[in-house]
């Protein structure tokens, strides 16, 4: 079986069913409620961070430092 065959669904299921196995049901939910939802406006700081560049831009860029490495 590999990963890439699996749904979405049946990977989070194998997953879980792996957490149940070796860190018991207490266990497992301890490990599910480290991760949390995140906070903040993600578009938002998107646009304030990443550059306002085309997409033709970005890849005469990736090609001139393509170039440059290959010399």
């Amino acid at each position: 079986m590999t990963t890439g065959t699996l749904t979405l669904y049946e990977i989070r299921t194998i997953g879980f069913e792996a957490l149940l196995r070796e860190l018991g049901p207490a266990g497992a939910i301890r490990f599910i409620q480290q991760y949390e939802s995140g906070h903040g406006d993600y578009t938002r700081n998107r646009k304030k961070l990443l550059p306002k560049k085309s997409a033709r831009e970005i890849g005469k860029q990736i090609m001139k430092q393509r170039q440059a490495k290959s010399k």
